[in-house]
């Protein structure tokens, strides 16, 4: 019995460990890529271009076919001898027949490049997809962390106001303060008790927003904090200039762009192919049986010598043997002229290639100016940052003197509220300074190619 107790109580242990668990934001992104509905559509696109490849492939092989005919007659019809009698007769054929290109203007060989790069291509979308459910999970992770800090500060102001309206209720019970500063920090308290409600409102949806994107319940889902490195030692590039000459190396869309100037090269070669000869064969094997139903399966041979007639076993077996046939063809197929349908479809296609490097330019000028744009807002986001730490320190002293000040006597509520306030403030701004800056630090490292999720 104390056993089973035990295990119990190991168990619930367990359990509730698990119900407690906090994500790490490596854990999150993992488990978005691994789960998320779009990823998954985009692992089967990868799977189709493999079968588009093994199609490519199989043009290079002949088409090989069986085929089997059967035929039956009945009433009149000439037999042996000539004469018309009534006879129901039944014929049957086999046949092997295979038959393939030798040449057709490399086409075979540039489709199966251009299936190849479409695996590469799937690939390059499925990498695109997973980098933007990346950002999208450090993105709302991000916020969750944001939302506990704004929950945490709002706590500590509701237990100084608390504290406040002790202290104002002894003030106003000796008669050192009108009724009128009580009722201000009483309302002071109020609002600070619907500032952690809606805080924590905020954190739920917050908390749902992720667990939605990772397609989890939301019950008993909480996340972990990230460690936060100074702006000085985060911010590890000199200019977007460096960001952007890595990025161009890493990027999927911009080696989804140059893959496309690829295709279109291939499309031409294959348009260009229709101008050349086509080259076939083909080749056949082809016997086949005939009876009549009621008479014996029999041929008559004469001898040549005494001119009698003998009649030989015909069978089924025989007659397949005896009535085999072989053929063997080439054909070849010269374009002269097809209505001007090559040629239109080559200048399609060189028109077609100058607008995947017209693609391909415009992807690098849009990365580009995103990165420009990141790179500037992490230089700004640092300054913020630096800024707010500044800011922050100065107010909680400025806090401190104030409390000291207003437990002697010597400021007002008035004043003191306003101090306070000036905290508060400066608190939610470092808040969002610190959130900014990690975000956008970390969209910098995207666009360079290192691991956002550490």
């Amino acid at each position: 019995m104390k056993t089973k107790i035990v295990l119990l109580a190991a168990l619930f242990t367990s359990l509730a460990g698990f119900s407690q668990k906090q994500w790490t934001l490596k854990e999150c992104v993992d488990h978005a890529l691994k789960n998320n509905i779009t990823v998954k559509q985009n692992q089967l696109n990868v799977d189709l271009a493999e079968k588009d490849v093994a199609i490519a492939k199989g043009n290079f092989l002949p088409n090989l076919g069986f085929s089997n005919s059967h035929r039956g007659s009945f009433g009149l019809s000439s037999g042996i001898s000539g004469v018309n009698t009534s006879e129901d007769r039944y014929s049957t054929s086999f046949g092997l027949n295979a038959s393939g290109n030798i040449f057709n203007g490399f086409r075979n060989l540039n489709s199966y490049k251009q299936a190849q790069l479409g695996i590469e291509s799937a690939k390059l979308d499925l990498e695109f997809i997973e980098n933007d459910i990346s950002l999208r999970v450090v993105n709302t992770y991000l916020n969750v962390l944001f939302a506990k800090e704004n929950l945490a500060v709002a706590k500590i102001q509701a237990e100084i106001s608390k504290k406040q309206i002790d202290r104002a209720k002894a003030q106003f019970e000796s008669g050192a303060t009108p009724k009128g500063d009580l009722l201000n920090v009483q309302s002071t308290a109020a609002n600070d008790i619907q500032n952690i409600v809606n805080q924590e409102n905020n954190l739920n949806l917050t908390l749902l927003n992720l667990a939605q994107l990772l397609q989890i319940p939301s019950d008993n889902f909480d996340v972990a904090k990230i460690n936060i490195d100074s702006p000085s030692a985060s911010l590890l590039y000199n200019d977007s200039k460096t960001v952007y000459k890595k990025a161009l190396t890493n990027r999927p869309e911009i080696k989804r762009a140059k893959l496309n100037v690829d295709n279109a090269d291939l499309s031409f070669e294959i348009a260009k192919g229709a101008y050349l000869p086509t080259l076939t064969y083909s080749a056949s094997a082809n016997t086949s049986y005939f009876t009549v139903f009621g008479e014996p399966d029999v041929i008559p041979q004469r001898n040549p010598t005494t001119g009698a007639v003998t009649l030989l076993p015909n069978g089924f077996g025989t007659q397949l043997d005896n009535n085999l046939s072989y053929g063997l063809g080439l054909s070849l197929n010269i374009p002269i002229f097809n209505r001007f349908q090559t040629k239109n479809r080559v200048t399609k296609s060189i028109i077609n290639k100058k607008q995947s490097e017209f693609t391909l330019e415009s992807e690098k000028l849009k990365l580009e100016q995103q990165i420009e744009t990141s790179f500037l807002d992490a230089k700004a986001a640092a300054k913020t940052y630096e800024a707010a730490e500044i800011s922050l320190e100065a107010q909680k002293e400025a806090f401190k003197n104030a409390q000291v000040s207003y437990d002697y006597g010597s400021m007002t509520q008035f004043d003191f509220d306003q101090v306070r306030n000036r905290l508060v403030n400066a608190e939610g701004a470092m808040i969002r300074a610190k959130y900014d800056y990690v975000f956008k630090t970390k969209v910098l490292k995207f666009y360079f190619g290192e691991s956002i999720v550490d």
